[in-house]
């Protein structure tokens, strides 16, 4: 039998050494973190975007939570989220509880969220069975508006020029209370470019059939205000007093605008 040469036992053993390190390197894992994170890999700049949307959506929303407005069931509150000049969330963040008018305010706020997000403004419809609850949502809902308006006004001298331009042709006007036999009459008016562009009833008789007059007039007497573009406006048949206190708070309202 022929002995093994001593030199080639030490080539073939060197040789077997080379292959096995050749092999333990084509198994190493490609997705060494160290390597993927010196060679700047998928997931980092993935998330880098993810932040950097978020951050560009958050700079241009804003939330605006009105005045909390006493009703006789309880108080109401609204809270509403502007994205874009545009109102795209309405919630109540204080609405009346307990007994039936948990009910109601269940029934109701839904609808009212819904109602101002479709409209983009308080001029929504009263929630059947839940007057009072509608009523003060509104007031609270106008006074998220107005404070959202003030802040954007606020803050459009750095967006541009043509924005400003608008914000000082519009204003909105609270007039004075004024007092009726069934109860108080307050008008606010919205005014552009020296004209009313909308006229509302922040306050107004309730109760029995004071509700049902209110309900009936306001919206006239709104429409007429806009159309007249002043106080010279007729009286609604059957709500006389109503009638009387709108256009003594409409003239007052007026007069604040100069005229």
């Amino acid at each position: 039998m022929r002995k093994s040469h001593p030199i080639r036992r030490v080539v073939l053993a060197g040789a077997a050494t080379v292959s096995g390190i050749v092999l333990l390197l084509s198994l190493k894992p490609a997705s060494d973190p160290a390597s993927a994170s010196a060679a700047g890999g998928a997931v980092p700049p993935a998330a880098a975007q993810e932040s950097a949307q978020g951050g560009a959506q958050a700079a241009g929303t804003s939330t605006s939570t009105g005045d909390a407005v006493q009703t006789q069931y309880g108080a109401v509150q609204v809270r509403i989220t502007v994205a874009g000049n545009k109102i795209t969330k309405s919630e109540a963040v204080q609405a009346p509880q307990g007994g039936t008018s948990t009910q109601k305010t269940e029934l109701a706020v839904p609808k009212l969220n819904a109602a101002v997000v479709a409209k983009q403004s308080p001029d929504i419809d009263t929630v059947s069975g839940a007057t009072y609850t509608s009523e003060g949502y509104k007031k609270s809902l106008q006074s998220a508006i107005d404070k959202a308006n003030a802040a954007a006004s606020a803050a459009q001298p750095s967006q541009g020029a043509s924005a400003p331009a608008q914000g000082a042709a519009s204003k909105t006007l609270t007039g004075t209370v004024a007092q009726t036999q069934y109860g108080p009459v307050q008008v606010r008016i919205t005014v552009s470019n020296g004209k009313i562009t909308k006229a509302e009833a922040v306050q107004a008789p309730q109760g029995g059939t004071s509700t049902q007059k209110t309900e009936l007039a306001v919206p006239k007497l709104n429409a007429a205000a806009v159309a007249a573009g002043s106080a010279d406006i007729d009286s609604v048949s059957g709500a006389t007093y109503t009638s009387a206190g709108y256009k003594k708070s409409l003239q007052s309202a007026l007069d604040q605008a100069g005229g």
